[in-house]
């Protein structure tokens, strides 16, 4: 479980209707995961059977070919509380998530994903957390591997760079493994962007959120399904919808041509002028 919770906002105390029992929308975006969607959708089960609260598991499948919405529709058959969502192609993780998001209907929405790393025993206390007031309980994974890897440096780097030419802080580690009030998911869900970094975007909002942060469990099998493309491509959203950077640069980089022109165009009609014709490279 997690520990070390740093708050941040005003807090809102929840209605004693909210506090004794809540519809709770479980959004579990997935891809290719046939080889654990069984085991962790019972430890789902597991947690949300322990809890007096209406829960609904909302399955977001993005284009999988290996057998996972097969599977989902065995689970869907046999509980009443699973939805199926089936994109028509992998549109990717933050797609399938907003996908998710917008069925949703509860009182509280959590985000996690389907492969076992965000654990359910985080559930209670993400919830507990809503019920005192927060809006947003935000997780963030606890690094326990101190050695260097790519990934880790490459990670490192973009939170650095995105918190200093953005004006908008996105917390490091931070994962989309998150609870979100109703008040909350429906002012994400008036942002209409088409390139989506939801942790920028949840962080923008500035509704009271709370960090917790946690242990990531292994694979319980498979592979990180975020590619170095896709990594490259969330990371392209994330600076250009955050910072104005990339537009100062372009600027900056069009008004030097252009100077340059200038002054090309300058000395070649000073040479044309003074008769130093046979200077003018051939064309001006």
């Amino acid at each position: 479980m997690g520990s070390g919770c740093e708050a941040h906002g005003k807090i809102l105390p929840m209605s004693p209707r909210q506090k004794n029992k809540l519809r709770i929308d479980l959004v579990i975006p997935i891809y290719n995961e046939a080889e654990v969607v069984a085991a962790t959708y019972a430890d789902i089960c597991r947690v949300a059977d322990a809890l007096p609260h209406d829960f609904r598991f909302i399955y977001v499948d993005d284009g999988s070919d290996d057998g996972t919405a097969d599977t989902l529709r065995g689970i869907l058959a046999n509980d009443r509380r699973v939805t199926l969502l089936q994109l028509s192609r992998n549109f990717g993780h933050q797609a399938a998530l907003t996908a998710g998001m917008d069925a949703s209907t509860g009182d509280v929405m959590i985000s996690m994903d389907g492969d076992g790393q965000h654990p359910p025993e985080m559930i209670p206390q993400m919830i507990a957390l809503i019920q005192q007031g927060f809006d947003i309980v935000q997780t963030q994974r606890i690094e326990e591997d101190r050695s260097m890897s790519f990934k880790k440096a490459t990670s490192g780097f973009f939170y650095w760079l995105i918190n200093r030419i953005s004006g908008t802080q996105v917390l490091p580690g931070a994962a989309d493994f998150r609870a979100l009030t109703r008040n909350a998911l429906d002012g994400l869900r008036s942002m209409n962007e088409y390139h989506r970094f939801l942790r920028g975007m949840i962080s923008w909002m500035g509704y009271a959120s709370i960090i917790l942060p946690y242990h990531e469990p292994d694979r319980l099998a498979g592979r990180s399904k975020y590619s170095l493309g896709k990594m490259l491509r969330l990371a392209s959203d994330a600076i250009f919808s955050f910072s104005l950077a990339p537009l100062y640069i372009g600027l900056s980089a069009g008004l030097l041509f252009f100077a340059l022109t200038i002054v090309q165009i300058i000395y070649v009609a000073n040479l044309w002028l003074s008769g130093k014709t046979d200077q003018i490279a051939p064309g001006w």
